[in-house]
């Protein structure tokens, strides 16, 4: 299966820049009660995924520097990403895509150029088995 059909657009992901502030990126996810989002940077290629640990992290090895006073002073390009969401190509197969749902809550998506497209959420991945599970399980009480 193509796993475009899974495929939820970028212009309906909430997606921030690597220009984006600490601020900016807490009260965006925050509003959206997300707990990682992607980066893109200025030529709209992936460049990884924020989470909410990397904040924490950041804010509490600063020794008390970031604050949420001044977290608009702090670019997120500059934050340390603790995981490496790896994105799949958007002609990748099922099992590639099955693989990073595993350990990724959602798997970002590229063109051949490498330019973000989309995500696919790790829920659809699961949902996607589903269907072959209770098939299965179906055929054999049959």
């Amino acid at each position: 299966m193509n796993i475009a059909f899974f495929l939820l657009p970028k212009q309906e992901v909430v997606c921030l820049t690597l220009e984006s502030t600490l601020r900016q990126t807490l009260e965006r996810m925050e509003f959206h009660r997300y707990t990682s989002v992607p980066m893109l940077d200025n030529k709209g290629e992936y460049a990884g995924t924020i989470t909410e640990g990397d904040l924490l992290w950041y804010m509490k090895n600063s020794e008390g520097k970031v604050t949420f006073e001044n977290a608009s002073k702090f670019l997120i390009k500059d934050i340390p990403i603790k995981m490496s969401n790896k994105p799949v190509s958007i002609d990748a197969n099922m099992e590639d895509l099955i693989s990073l749902a595993k350990v990724q809550n959602f798997v970002p998506v590229v063109d051949d150029m490498n330019r973000f497209i989309g995500i696919v959420r790790r829920s659809q991945v699961i949902e996607y088995c589903e269907k072959f599970v209770t098939r299965e399980s179906t055929n054999s009480n049959s």
